[in-house]
């Protein structure tokens, strides 16, 4: 029984499954430890320490699935990309002309972030098969913002403005970065991921006609060609309420949704996804009785069948622990009568 891929199946479930968006890491006092003696890029760039930190939170919390514990930059050097992290990417050479995007390699599938692959294997090998593994990558406009602009900025203007200066030169790069991501999210599922997240961070910077243009064409790209290969798909598309009836439009098997948006709504209006989240981060900083609540509220607003509970982003590094047992308690306690 593998309660997070039945509710993908949209099929009855014993009780809803719960994992979160940032569990591997952050809150963790475990994972604060290993941080200090490695930076994120040793951790996250090497297998047994990946797989050791994707696997700390299941030793703390009965969560239906372990994610790799990665970055959505890891299988960019693979393209010719070089980073770092001061804390967050930083892009040796932003890509913002021609040259830039020619430059970029179309790697074999071996080359894209081994180090990513392997882990996916160790974590698959360790965990019970009642877990789910969960294999990731940024979706291409995300990727593109970091890869512009240089590093994360307010609104990531140098982006938007390529956008509008060269759409051609834009759609050329989304879509290198979509076919590398397809090989990417497709070897994670060959290595032993059960299903696979697409992170969208930065859609919501355009707007809906813009998002149409510019954007589509190279998500649904990535999508169908992941879909193709077996490989169920969670869309996470973030602070874009504006664009959730053209995402949810895409061919994914769960719509991802952020605490802005009605996911018992979403949840009718597209009866044939599962639904994934969607509790506000930020009511777990508050403690165990405003989790507790929030969890309570969002089991009775949703309907049990197809929805995965989650966060609505991750998790913040000041969350309480007791507020995650609050919330793992709460989704444990619901009644089991279908």
């Amino acid at each position: 029984m593998n309660l997070l891929l039945e509710a993908i199946r949209g099929e009855p479930v014993a009780r809803r499954p719960l994992w979160i968006m940032r569990q591997a890491g952050r809150c963790l006092p475990e994972y604060r430890a290993l941080r200090q003696s490695h930076s994120f890029k040793t951790l996250s760039g090497t297998p047994d320490l990946a797989a050791e930190v994707s696997l700390l939170p299941l030793k703390r919390f009965p969560f239906d699935a372990a994610i790799v514990f990665a970055d959505i930059m890891s299988p960019l050097p693979a393209l010719g990309v070089e980073f770092d992290f001061a804390p967050g990417p930083v892009v040796a050479d932003p890509i913002r002309d021609p040259s830039g995007v020619d430059r970029l390699r179309s790697p074999d599938p071996d080359e894209v972030a081994p180090e990513v692959i392997e882990t996916v294997r160790r974590v698959r090998d360790t965990v019970p098969p009642e877990v789910a593994v969960l294999g990731f990558c940024g979706a291409p406009w995300t990727l593109a913002a970091y890869l512009v602009e240089g590093r994360g900025v307010k609104d990531f203007p140098m982006l938007r403005a390529l956008a509008a200066a060269e759409p051609r030169l834009l759609g050329t790069l989304l879509g290198k970065l979509s076919d590398a991501m397809a090989t990417y999210l497709t070897a994670q599922a060959h290595a032993g991921a059960d299903a696979v997240q697409v992170f969208d961070s930065w859609a919501g910077l355009l707007s809906l006609a813009d998002w149409e243009r510019l954007i589509r064409p190279h998500l649904e790209s990535m999508l169908t060609t992941v879909g193709e290969a077996g490989v169920p798909r969670i869309l996470f598309v973030q602070n874009a309420p504006h664009l959730l009836g053209a995402y949810a439009d895409l061919p994914a098997e769960v719509v991802s949704v952020d605490w802005r948006e009605d996911i018992a709504a979403a949840q009718c209006r597209w009866p044939g996804r599962a639904v994934q989240g969607n509790i506000d981060p930020a009511v777990l900083l508050g403690g165990p009785a405003p989790t507790r609540k929030a969890t309570e509220d969002l089991l009775g607003h949703v309907n049990r069948r197809g929805h995965i509970v989650n966060l609505g982003h991750g998790l913040m590094p000041d969350t309480p622990l007791q507020s995650i047992e609050a919330l793992v308690e709460a989704v444990h306690s619901e009644d089991s009568d279908e």
